[in-house]
């Protein structure tokens, strides 16, 4: 019998990346996964604002992305992404590793309580576990919004602004900023906290809880007879597939709020060019039911189909690369 001894190269580089402090390591998985995943989709994202926003009316998605890059070039299809990633960076570290945090809390607030017994499997557990992962990843979320809003702000004032070439050679990420906190103050950058607020709670809790559900269903299916772990790490297609659908349902129910947080954030914008433009109420159902009777109910569906195009590899390559970068850095991981 051959014994394999282990490699102590192996076990080194072990020792350096634990030697990392856990929130550097989670800083870095989760922006890496989240800046990916946002860049991969940027020129969608960008027709998707311009949209929600009122900019475009009744175009295909082909002939906006033509159409934006004659007038503004290959830039000016990643307009805002500059925004978008630096704010994705903080916001993914957080939403991600707050999300394994609050569970974590939870789970142990929850079994000291006596609602989750030494078998995780049987019942109250198995009704106690959904609604664990919906509560933190709603937390975790409306967490992540609270601390990166101004930055998506800035993204969605750059993504509506339609320059062409010749047009103040492009607005900056600073000059942006600059021009918002001098027009409208820091209460103004915060405008459309409220709707993005109603919309990460369900819309973060329900993405967690697809992919755990479809992940557990998954093992469940797969190792019925044997006591496989139900936190193994998935093959990456089922992390892909898994990431996909659960992007698809959260986007899905929580639409209509997010058409109401970017009209609210170009408000301003479109109040500067046209003064008689009536102003959205300042409550989330209220701006629901102003934009719907104005505009009609399908304007609060604007765009939905771009973000289908979108949506589902953005949401998949994020949960995947942060599920393969958490188990190179050797982090815990609940997903």
């Amino acid at each position: 019998m051959v014994v394999v001894e282990p490699d102590p190269n192996i076990n080194r580089h072990h020792h350096r990346i634990e030697a990392v402090p856990v929130f550097v390591r989670e800083i870095i998985t989760g922006g890496i996964a989240g800046a990916a995943a946002k860049t991969s989709v940027a020129p969608l994202e960008r027709c998707k604002i311009l949209f929600q926003t009122g900019r475009l009316h009744g175009a295909s998605v082909t002939t906006t992305l033509v159409s934006i890059n004659r007038r503004e070039g290959i830039k000016g299809l990643f307009k805002g992404n500059g925004a978008s990633v630096l704010r994705i960076i903080p916001y993914a570290s957080i939403h991600f590793g707050l999300y394994e945090d609050y569970r974590r809390a939870f789970v142990d607030a929850w079994y000291g309580a006596g609602y989750l017994p030494e078998n995780p499997t049987s019942s109250p557990a198995a009704i106690v576990s959904p609604v664990i992962d919906l509560l933190a990843g709603s937390c975790s979320g409306a967490t992540a919004v609270l601390m990166t809003y101004p930055l998506d702000f800035v993204r969605t004032r750059l993504a509506y602004t339609m320059e062409t070439n010749s047009n103040h050679g492009g607005q900056t990420i600073r000059a942006t900023l600059r021009e918002a906190m001098r027009g409208e103050g820091l209460v103004g950058m915060y405008r459309g906290i409220g709707p993005s607020i109603y919309g990460i709670l369900p819309y973060a809790g329900l993405k967690f809880y697809v992919y755990q559900q479809l992940k557990q269903l998954h093992f469940s299916r797969a190792h019925a007879h044997t006591h496989a772990n139900a936190n193994a790490r998935l093959p990456v297609p089922y992390m892909l597939m898994f990431g996909g659908i659960a992007g698809l349902v959260a986007q899905t129910a929580t639409y209509p709020i997010d058409v109401v947080r970017r009209r609210m954030q170009v408000e301003g914008l479109a109040k500067s060019g046209n003064p008689a433009a009536p102003l959205l109420p300042r409550t989330t159902p209220n701006a629901l039911l102003h934009i719907a009777r104005r505009e009609g109910w399908s304007v609060l569906w604007s765009g939905l189909s771009i973000n289908y195009l979108k949506v589902v590899p953005s949401t998949a390559i994020g949960f995947t690369l942060y599920d393969m970068l958490k188990q190179k850095l050797r982090l815990p991981s609940n997903l």
